[in-house]
């Protein structure tokens, strides 16, 4: 379901159970938008990294018929990502909700180091 992004554009929440099983299935490709530092700490695996800070939607990764989405540390980030690609003209508009937080909530695993 998809709504008004508050950054502008529009927004489709997945949970992190859904993006589990697209990681699993490989329907989706799992950006996240935190630092460096904050993913050399924890990563969900199989993401690709794509920080905030540096952000150029012309090189983000071409997501080969998978569903692109974003994701932070708690979903705030990865909001702002989706609200800048939209502006840019690309049509991504699914961020995971809660980030890596909600990741390790549901007990999902985490790479660390």
């Amino acid at each position: 379901m998809s709504e008004r992004n508050p950054f502008g554009g529009t927004i489709s929440h997945l949970s992190p159970s859904e993006v589990r099983q697209g990681l699993a299935d490989g329907s989706i490709l799992l950006v996240d938008v935190r630092e460096p530092n904050e993913i050399q700490a924890e990563r969900i695996p199989g993401a690709v990294s794509f920080p905030l800070s540096t952000w150029n939607p012309a090189a983000l990764p071409d997501p080969a018929g998978k569903r692109l989405v974003f994701s932070c540390r708690s979903g705030q980030r990865s909001q702002q990502a989706a609200a800048a690609a939209q502006k840019a003209g690309l049509a991504y508009e699914e961020h995971m909700k809660g980030g890596i937080l909600g990741w390790r909530e549901a007990g999902f695993e985490v790479e660390r180091g």
